[in-house]
């Protein structure tokens, strides 16, 4: 989708969010995150709006949340249903989660 964008908005303090804007549509949709410990992540709520639904919004944050993961060395907590439930079905992307608040795996 053309008029979908994401970024990652890093907050003070541990907290963060990344988040889908659509042209035309006044709303957000976001993953929201906490940081661990060095290196680690927890995702901790997937929320998008009505006025975004089947636009693939929620896939193409969690798409991007494991992009940011690979390029900057960090693991995610899966502690949101949504991205939980996705990680269960794609076995490949265990090099990207882990269980363990600040574990450095690298």
């Amino acid at each position: 989708m053309t008029d979908l964008t994401i970024e990652k908005e890093d907050r003070v303090g541990r907290h963060g969010r990344y988040v889908a804007r659509i042209q035309g549509i006044d709303a957000e949709g976001e993953i929201t995150f906490t940081h661990r410990g060095p290196k680690t992540i927890s995702a901790d709520h997937t929320g998008v709006p009505d006025d975004m639904a089947g636009h693939g919004v929620a896939r193409a944050l969690l798409d991007f949340m494991l992009a940011d993961a690979r390029e900057s060395a960090f693991r995610i907590i899966p502690i949101c249903p949504y991205v939980r439930k996705q990680y269960a079905r794609h076995p490949e992307w265990a090099d990207l989660f882990t269980t363990a608040p600040g574990e450095d795996p690298y």
